[in-house]
């Protein structure tokens, strides 16, 4: 099949044969005779870097009459950069379209210099969503004679929220128009835009539903949360001609990992909300054109960076939405290259690789943290390859080769090598000197070698089982308080301050859960922390503490909010420490004279109305006072 067949027209074939399209992708093969010849609406499922802009962009371009210079195409995308994309493509595909003007509208550039565009006249308009709005509520802009819509990228739209806006522009549009829809995945709000103003809408899965790109690999590495910088910089190491972005959660966590990159001598810079429009497009620059070679993003500020080539995506912990993994994902691996996502997981994480899996339709294969060994001989393979493969200028470099070869007579061949080699890594070869394991799942199998299996009497999951065991060096303490109960981090580390006494307890890992709550101390610790804490009280409610076991059910015991102990009076009649068998806050009322709780309680009541009265008093003198 070529794009001749498809029915593209001679100066738009003439164009991308220029640009180097040869044969079409298989969205362009779906996509293009619909668009061309039929009247019922498109919605296309298809990862990013499948060809979509050609696919919508071709047929657009031969449908728009040149004659008129009204708006008769609108193509809204999620954000700037992708904007700016779609309109660079289109300006590419035109270009033997004599009159064919393709206006991008955005936010972050003067609205003045893209008004005074429109009244000139322009055929196309590509739009982010707000600043279109913006425009048509000013009155400058005029919708009726669109007869093409396009939505590039829906389910991003929906992610930024921009669905409300989406709504509102398709209400200003004729209803008698072709309208396309593009999106890697169909989640239900995307269902019922389609559902409103798509006629008939023919479906083209490019794959499968949700699954990640085709040529890409999905590999994982499980290490500490402590571990995870340094396992980054361990893969990085281990790709020398990485060529990747890194996908951090928060714009806060994203600058600390490039910084922390640059410093340590990597070649990488930061892209996030925070930047100026200024230093987001020089970053982007920068990446485009390979001067740098990692990339550190928040998603949304990824979006529209357009790179065909990348070897890598890294993944610095697992987005909470697949579509978002698959967003990701889907940005290495194009145009039938291969590339490769990248995963560093908690074991506390291991449950969303197997949602991953299941939605994807792919295996992960989890890895072991490159060695230090291991990366020492592939960065010095890469660099005999280096020295194999550099050009030489012989006119140039003849010039000093007798001085340099007198200097160096001395040495022999292998000598030689050896210098330059250490030349360019004694730094590395410092720095992984005697460095550790970094994989969690080394040392669990470690520790599991030979040791008998314990069969829980509940079953659980996997990520359940690893939130209850501690970190190495760590044991791993259960208390029967969660977050349904009010009971957040703040709230342990003041217990623990306030009930266990001698040498200061060194808090880890804290996992809370609706009815109960997990946290690691030091090695030791764990017997201390958990008999102190055992009958202690959080706002009326009697506490159990003790060393996790991975034979108990902890969900099943603490559904409800009942807990090990279920009322007050239970705990009060199993509380057998100090004098009496009574708790230390019982103790200490009987001490100030209070026979009861109920007492106290009278007391404190009692000394509220005095104040109270008090108060009412010193407000009655200041009155008469002032009259």
């Amino acid at each position: 099949m070529t794009f001749e067949e498809l029915g593209v027209r001679e100066d738009l074939l003439k164009a991308i044969k220029e640009m180097g399209y040869e044969t079409p992708m298989p969205v362009q093969e779906k996509v293009i005779p619909h668009l061309l010849n039929e009247d019922t609406d498109v919605v296309a499922l298809a990862q990013t870097g499948t060809g979509k802009t050609a696919a919508f962009g071709l047929p657009v371009l031969q449908r728009i009459d040149v004659s008129r210079k009204v708006p008769q195409a609108l193509i809204i995308s999620p954000t700037r950069e992708l904007c700016l994309q779609i309109g660079g493509d289109l300006a590419d595909y035109s270009k033997y379209i004599n009159g064919l003007k393709v206006l991008p509208v955005y936010g972050g550039s003067s609205i003045e210099s893209q008004i005074r565009t429109l009244r000139g006249g322009v055929q196309i308009i590509v739009a982010t969503p707000g600043r279109l709005l913006d425009l048509i509520k000013r009155g400058t802009v005029n919708l009726q004679d669109v007869h093409t819509v396009i939505l590039d990228e829906a389910d991003e739209m929906l992610n930024m929220g921009f669905v409300d806006d989406i709504n509102d522009i398709l209400t200003h549009v004729p209803d008698e128009r072709k309208m396309l829809m593009f999106s890697a995945t169909m989640p239900p709000e995307i269902a019922k835009i389609a559902a409103r103003f798509m006629h008939n809408p023919q479906e083209y899965v490019i794959g499968t539903r949700n699954e990640g790109a085709e040529n890409v690999r999905h590999i994982y590495y499980m290490v500490h949360a402590r571990d995870k910088y340094l396992a980054l910089k361990r893969i990085a190491d281990y790709n020398p001609a990485i060529y990747g972005i890194i996908f951090c959660r928060t714009r806060r966590e994203t600058q600390e990992i490039a910084d922390k990159l640059i410093v340590d001598g990597y070649n990488a810079d930061s892209l996030h909300g925070d930047l100026s429009q200024a230093q987001r497009d020089a970053v982007m620059k920068k990446f485009r054109e390979r001067n740098l070679q990692l990339l550190v993003a928040t998603d949304v500020a990824a979006r529209g960076l357009d790179v065909s080539d990348l070897t890598h995506v890294i993944n610095y912990g697992l987005p909470d939405d697949v579509a978002t993994y698959t967003h990701r994902s889907g940005r290495t691996g194009r145009a039938g290259k291969t590339g490769v996502s990248v995963s560093i997981v908690h074991s506390r994480e291991k449950g969303k690789i197997k949602d991953i899996e299941k939605r994807i339709g792919k295996q992960f294969e989890l890895r072991e943290v490159p060695t230090p060994e291991r990366i020492i001989e592939r960065q010095l393979y890469n660099l005999a390859d280096r020295i194999e493969k550099v050009k030489v200028d012989e006119e140039v470099i003849n010039n000093y080769i007798p001085g340099i070869q007198k200097k160096l007579e001395w040495l022999s061949g292998e000598d030689l090598i050896k210098r330059v080699l250490s030349l360019e890594f004694n730094r590395l070869l410092d720095y992984y000197k005697d460095a550790p394991k970094l994989d969690i799942v080394t040392e669990k199998k470690g520790k599991e070698k030979g040791a008998k299996k314990r069969k829980s009497g509940a079953e659980m999951s996997q990520e359940e089982k690893d939130r209850r065991t501690g970190e190495p060096g760590y044991d791993r303490v259960y208390i029967n308080v969660g977050k349904a109960d009010g009971f957040f981090a703040s709230d342990l580390i003041g217990l623990i301050n306030e009930t266990v006494q001698g040498q200061r307890i060194e808090v880890g890992r804290i996992d809370l859960m609706p009815g109960y709550s997990l946290f690691d101390v030091r090695k030791g610790d764990g017997r201390r922390v958990a008999d102190a804490l055992r009958n202690s009280d959080f706002y009326g409610k009697r506490l159990y503490s003790e060393i996790a076991d991975l034979n108990k059910d902890y969900a099943a015991e603490n559904r409800g909010g009942g807990g090990k102990y279920a009322s007050k009076s239970e705990g009060r009649h199993r509380d057998r420490r100090g004098k009496g068998g009574i708790d230390r806050r019982t103790r200490r009322d009987q001490e100030r004279g209070f026979k009861t709780r109920e007492a106290r309680s009278e007391r404190g009541k009692a000394a509220k109305g005095e104040k109270k009265k008090e108060m009412h008093g010193n407000y009655d003198k200041f009155m008469k006072k002032k009259r």
